[in-house]
């Protein structure tokens, strides 16, 4: 099977990791990964923020926890998370989750666990978000959380799949 399409069948959504750092050269290559996700129009409008720092990652998750109303770690104890944001547009979303899933493929192709997390929005709508903004230099008038990437060495085995449901493609000749 095509190493690509293999990769896009075993990844999984992980939610328990080690406390291990992730090299920084792997993250390199994440980020370049998600930086070369499609686009609307070849705007090129999202960005990632890269949080690598214990201390800022435990207030994100707070932040994150606020939303929901609860005080769980909603980043499940992984050592990296990603914040994409990408400029306000009818098209932020959709830019914003193709990088999301490059990020995502470039983790697995590394043999590291990810897990898309959401609530990216309301956290930088926050004053805490917003000075996370301004202090990696986008102006929160501009930019939007899309989600989160929680990135890390899983924690035990990697979920089963579920099995694909049925009815969900139709081709049209």
């Amino acid at each position: 099977m095509n190493e690509t399409l293999k990769l896009l069948e075993e990844r999984r959504s992980v939610r328990s990791y080690e406390n291990k750092p992730v090299p920084e050269e792997d993250l390199k290559q994440i980020v370049e990964a998600g930086l070369y996700a499609p686009s609307a129009m070849g705007r090129q409008d999202a960005a990632v923020l890269v949080i690598t720092n214990r201390e800022l990652r435990d207030a994100l998750a707070r932040e994150n926890a606020a939303v929901m109303g609860s005080t769980a770690d909603p980043f499940y104890g992984a050592p990296v998370v990603m914040v994409v944001i990408a400029k306000r547009s009818a098209t932020a979303i959709e830019t914003g989750s193709a990088m999301i899933m490059n990020l995502i493929i470039a983790a697995t192709s590394l043999g590291l666990a990810s897990c898309w997390i959401h609530r990216a929005k309301e956290e930088l709508e926050s004053d805490f978000g917003r000075q996370l903004l301004e202090k990696a230099g986008y102006d929160p008038a501009i930019y939007q959380g899309i989600g989160n990437v929680i990135l890390g060495y899983d924690k035990g085995p990697l979920p089963t799949a579920r099995p694909r449901l049925p009815g969900r493609v139709a081709y049209l000749k």
